[in-house]
């Protein structure tokens, strides 16, 4: 008995998409929509919570300088 494909909705347009190898653009119904999700991260429309990059570096960095001082 063949399992039936999973259906996903397109994060971009919300169209079917039926998973299977054959559709090279899953989880995107498209080209097009791949490249309009890409573009939206891109532009900064999509992001991953927290800090960025140089807030990061600069938390460690005053990490680091209060283990310094603790030191001496």
């Amino acid at each position: 008995m063949k399992k039936a494909a999973m259906k996903v909705k397109c994060p971009t347009c919300s169209k079917d998409v039926v998973w299977t190898a054959e559709a090279k653009d899953r989880p995107f119904c498209s080209e097009r929509c791949k490249l309009i999700d890409l573009g939206a991260w891109a532009d900064g429309s999509h992001a991953i919570p927290g800090k960025t990059v140089e807030e990061e570096m600069m938390s460690q960095q005053w990490e680091q300088e209060l283990q310094n001082a603790d030191l001496h």
